[in-house]
C-alpha cells in the first residue's frame, strides 16, 4: 500500500484522524489488506453478528495505532461493510508504521 493511497482513506484533524474503512467479517485472521477503491480494507475474523466484527474492528485499530480501545468509534456504517471510523489521539504516521 503506497502513501497516495492511504492519503485517499485517511483524513486528518486537530483530534485526531477519521479513516474510510471496507471491512471483510469471517476472515481467518484480523488483518490490514490494503486498499479497495478509496477505503483501507481491513480482514475481521469476527461474524458480522450482533456488533461482533464492529467490536473487533476497534479492538484491532486501537492496538494498531497505540490508543485506547475508547478512543475509536464508528460514526457511520454501523451495520455496512464501509464505515468511517473516528480514533481520537491518532495521526497518520501511526498507520504507516
Amino acid at each position: 500500500m503506497n502513501a497516495s493511497d492511504l492519503d485517499k482513506a485517511v483524513r486528518t484533524s486537530g483530534d485526531g484522524i477519521s479513516i474510510d474503512c471496507w471491512i471483510q467479517p469471517k476472515s481467518s485472521k484480523t488483518a490490514f489488506a490494503g486498499i479497495h477503491g478509496t477505503s483501507l480494507k481491513i480482514k475481521v475474523a469476527a461474524p458480522p453478528e450482533d456488533g461482533r466484527a464492529n467490536e473487533e474492528l476497534c479492538s484491532f485499530l486501537s492496538k494498531s495505532l497505540g490508543i485506547s480501545k475508547s478512543s475509536v468509534q464508528i460514526r457511520s456504517g454501523h451495520s455496512s461493510r464501509r464505515k468511517i471510523v473516528f480514533c481520537h489521539g491518532a495521526s497518520l504516521e501511526n498507520i504507516r508504521l
